[in-house]
C-alpha cells in the first residue's frame, strides 16, 4: 500500500511508514523520588553526539515515567537482546512493569539497568525539548556497557523480530 506523504498525513499511516524501517527495541528506566522504578518501550533513542555522549528519546507527554525523568534528572537507555521481546512488549503496555524480578541492578545514575541488555546508557538529563504531544529527552551519559555479543530485538512492520549478530 503507498501513501503519499502530505502535511495531512493521518496517524495511522505515518506510523505504518514508520514501520518500514527496523528499531532498535529499547527500554527507557528511571526512579522517582522515593526510589520506585519506572519505565516505558522507548522505540525513538537515538545517538546524538559522541563528544560529549549524549542520547536522545521522544516520550509521549502521558507517559509518567517522564515526569519521574524531569524530577530525578536520571534515565537509562537499555538495548534490549533477541530474547527479550516479551520484556519489551510488557513495557509497551499501560500497567504495572516488571521491576520485581532479578534481573536489574544499577549504573552510576540508580536507574535500572538490564542485566541482560546488550548495551545501557546511564544518562543524566541534559535538556528536554517540548514538541506537540512529546518532549524529547537528552541526556548526557555517564557511564555505560555493553554486552559480549548476542542477537538483537528489533521493531519491524509491527511486531518484534530478532536481527542476527554477524559478529
Amino acid at each position: 500500500m503507498s501513501h503519499e506523504l502530505t502535511d495531512k498525513i493521518e496517524a495511522r499511516a505515518f506510523w505504518q511508514i514508520i514501520g518500514e524501517r527496523p528499531i532498535g527495541a529499547t527500554i527507557v528506566t528511571t526512579r522517582n523520588e522515593a526510589g520506585q522504578p519506572n519505565g516505558f518501550l522507548g522505540l525513538s533513542a537515538a545517538h546524538v553526539s559522541a563528544s560529549p555522549p549524549k542520547m536522545l528519546v521522544s516520550i509521549d507527554r502521558k507517559t509518567s515515567a517522564l515526569a519521574d525523568i524531569v524530577q530525578t534528572g536520571r534515565f537509562s537507555l537499555n538495548f534490549l537482546p533477541a530474547e527479550a521481546s516479551d520484556l519489551a512488549g510488557a513495557f509497551g503496555k499501560s500497567g504495572p512493569k516488571p521491576f520485581e524480578t532479578d534481573d536489574w541492578d544499577t549504573l552510576s545514575t540508580g536507574a535500572p539497568a538490564l542485566k541482560t541488555a546488550l548495551g545501557v546508557m546511564d544518562c543524566e538529563l541534559s535538556q528536554i525539548v517540548e514538541e506537540d504531544d512529546v518532549a524529547i529527552v537528552i541526556g548526557r551519559v555517564v557511564s555505560a556497557r555493553s554486552a559480549s555479543g548476542g542477537d538483537a530485538l528489533v521493531f519491524f512492520r509491527g511486531a518484534f523480530e530478532r536481527l542476527k549478530s554477524h559478529a
